[in-house]
């Protein structure tokens, strides 16, 4: 059988993945050094940086949950083959194939660079400002089971299934899957898991996210983390809001001296007293600041039930902070996409 109708004509006009597209291929060309210097001219022919990357931002927006349903997809799905840029009669990748050609081109700086230019992008179209901001901290669950946190000494505690009545912590032991990931839980009474913390900082105009951390999950990591993205993003007046576990003297007392006003959640609870002062909660712009950072929860949730980030695919702090970078662009890329008419490229 033949067909006189290309694959572009088959994907309809109005759907959301042609602004989805056009996006992507801008970055992709500001990016087109970076990429050309990871693709090896000569040897035999590899996957292309540009469809590799393409494959992979559907397999986040899509919910695809591994490389080979993803190559499945590929197969006979015209719709991912526009996107990525093959032709209807183009062979489809191996899926070993296919990892193994991202995990050697795909690092933290393209991912990070990736990141960057969705907020430029923002920025160019006036959606981004830089006086109003919030942040905030979650918990990802890294790639490795209890069993895996056994004693740094080499001691014998059996296999890792019992540990009832043992005293476990990150001083003593690591984990053997994955000696990055730490012990750590969201508050009290929660089970403590083996995870990595991801720190988002978000522009409250239109709840892009600007900038993100990922670091070990520790006691102080989410503060730690603010305050890393603070220094790399605000200037001094802007304002950041926060939920109440950054209601801390010393964090508050960290902005103050950046010239950061804090709009943070008070914590009063048992008597405890509050670092942010009474004349600065009665503000008019602390109450709105305190109701729109919810809205930072929003980024958390996409990336954790339609992105690939409910439990970490990969191991180590440097591929986890490329995936996690990866997953919050793919993130402001559906939000872009979907902010009125912005986004109108010439023709050309």
């Amino acid at each position: 059988m033949f067909s006189y109708v290309s694959v572009d004509e088959r994907v309809p006009g109005d759907h959301p993945i042609r602004k989805l597209r056009m996006l992507v291929d801008t970055i992709l060309k500001e990016l087109d050094e970076l990429l050309a210097s990871r693709y090896a001219p000569g040897g035999r022919l590899s996957i292309p940086p540009e469809r590799l990357l393409r494959a992979s931002l559907l397999q986040v927006v899509y919910s695809v949950r591994s490389e080979r349903l993803l190559m499945e997809q590929l197969n006979y799905n015209l719709l991912f083959r526009w996107f990525v840029g093959l032709n209807i009669d183009d062979p489809v990748w191996d899926h070993s194939t296919f990892s193994f050609n991202r995990d050697r081109l795909f690092d933290a700086e393209i991912a990070q660079r990736f990141f960057a230019h969705t907020v430029l992008l923002a920025r160019l179209g006036e959606l981004v400002s830089d006086e109003h901001f919030s942040v905030d901290g979650t918990l990802l669950e890294a790639w490795a089971s209890h069993r895996s946190f056994r004693p740094k000494d080499g001691a014998d505690d059996g296999d890792g299934s019992d540990f009832r009545g043992q005293k476990r912590s990150n001083d003593t032991h690591a984990s053997t899957t994955d000696p990055d990931a730490r012990l750590a839980r969201k508050g009290q009474g929660q089970q403590a898991r083996l995870a990595y913390l991801a720190n988002a900082l978000m522009e409250n105009r239109h709840g892009l996210l600007v900038g993100v951390d990922v670091r070990h999950a520790t006691g102080t990591g989410e503060r730690d983390g603010a305050l890393a993205l603070v220094d790399a993003h605000l200037h001094r007046g802007a304002t950041l809001g926060a939920d109440k576990g950054y209601d801390v003297r010393d964090f508050v007392g960290q902005l103050k001296q950046r010239g950061i006003k804090a709009h943070i959640a008070r914590n009063t609870a048992n008597g405890r007293r509050s670092a942010i002062d009474g004349r600065t909660a009665r503000g008019k712009g602390y109450a709105i600041s305190l109701q729109v950072r919810k809205r930072i929860e929003q980024g958390f949730g996409w990336v954790k039930t339609v992105g690939d980030l409910r439990k970490l695919p990969l191991v180590g702090l440097a591929k986890v902070s490329a995936w996690v970078h990866w997953n919050f662009a793919a993130y402001n890329l559906i939000r872009l996409g979907g902010i009125g008419e912005w986004w109108n490229p010439s023709p050309t």
